[in-house]
């Protein structure tokens, strides 16, 4: 393999994470409340503010929202990166799939299916892992459906359009419930389907931060797999991969990143179908040891700056996550289908 490749690739991504980091710095001086930039810099640098209002806002909620958003962006474009090439499809992703519909079913089956019976308050008994596990079981359910029908559907756009289906279906079954939930909860469930980073509390992040770090490492040890998998089942055939494991693994990871980022952050379109393209673009490659700790860093650039967006028309007024990834990832969707481009083989 080329060295000057090599040193490219590693440019590329150096040069990721440094705009990472100028973005998530950038992310935190954003906000509702307005803190001088020198104080900013100072809680950076000496982790302590003389102003304990400040101190609060920027300590409990910019930097877990930060947090959150890097988070997010990796999960979401990584778990997009993985069913792109498995369904050898370039539309593919977790939100397009059905899969955070899935994942959305989970927590609405959770949170409004026994609203009936008990309170807004008492919904926290079931805590935040049964949440998350909830949103697992839900995304688990889609994938593992799309897997059963692509066993017997070759055509990788049917399989697409069976993936919008049901999404389709499992939205209807969340409206059912959302028709029958008690009125506080609809109200909670209908702020959490528009996508927020800013709502997660320390306990939520504390389990969300292991469960991506899992996530991601499934999908790095599985690099060499997807490569397999790119050139077609029958060449990984002849490399010793046994598809069905993988493929049933791969599914486990992605139900992992985008069920748990669908469920405490609600459900966030179109990152996980645009990044990975542009990474592509970026790097002229189709080798997954470079495209997914490049995919990786640019999701999370891209939520941060989404994130960014979202406040901009004021510092009282805040726009929903999803509408801002939807207006950013649309026109790459659009660039996709326009120009059909096609996945080169790994390098």
């Amino acid at each position: 393999m080329d060295t000057r490749f090599n040193k490219r690739i590693l440019l590329i991504l150096a040069i990721l994470g440094v705009l990472l980091v100028i973005v998530f710095i950038a992310d935190l001086f954003v906000g509702s409340s307005k803190i001088p930039a020198t104080e900013i810099f100072r809680m950076l640098v000496t982790g302590k503010s003389d102003n304990q209002i400040w101190a609060t806002i920027f300590f409990n909620f910019r930097i877990p929202k930060a947090i959150t958003a890097v988070l997010a962006g990796a999960a979401l474009s990584v778990s997009g990166m993985q069913m792109q090439t498995i369904f050898r499809n370039p539309l593919a992703g977790p939100y397009v799939l059905g899969i955070s519909s899935g994942a959305s079913l989970g927590v609405a089956l959770l949170v409004l299916g026994f609203t009936s019976r008990i309170t807004n308050q008492s919904i926290h008994y079931f805590g935040n892992w049964a949440q998350i596990m909830a949103a697992w079981i839900g995304a688990g359910l889609v994938l593992f459906l799309i897997l059963a029908v692509s066993t017997r559907v070759q055509d990788i756009m049917t399989i697409l359009i069976l993936g919008i289906l049901f999404g389709s279906a499992t939205s209807a079954i969340v409206s059912i419930l959302q028709y029958f939930s008690h009125q506080s909860m609809l109200k909670a469930f209908v702020i959490w389907s528009m996508g927020s980073l800013g709502n997660l509390s320390k306990e939520q992040l504390n389990i969300l931060v292991p469960c991506i770090i899992i996530g991601l490492l499934f999908s790095f040890m599985f690099s060499k797999i997807l490569n397999a998998l790119l050139l077609g089942e029958t060449y990984a055939k002849s490399l010793g991969v046994n598809i069905k494991l993988s493929r049933i693994m791969l599914f486990i990871s992605t139900s992992i990143l985008a069920g748990s980022i669908t469920a405490f952050c609600g459900p966030i379109g179109f990152i996980g179908i645009a990044v990975p393209h542009i990474v592509r673009i970026i790097m002229k490659s189709a080798n997954h040891y470079y495209l997914i700790p490049g995919s990786l860093i640019a999701g999370a650039i891209m939520l941060l700056i989404s994130d960014i967006v979202s406040l901009l028309p004021g510092y009282d007024t805040v726009l929903p996550v999803n509408s801002v990834t939807a207006l950013l990832g649309i026109p790459v969707v659009i660039w996709i289908i326009l120009e059909n481009k096609k996945i080169s083989s790994p390098d």
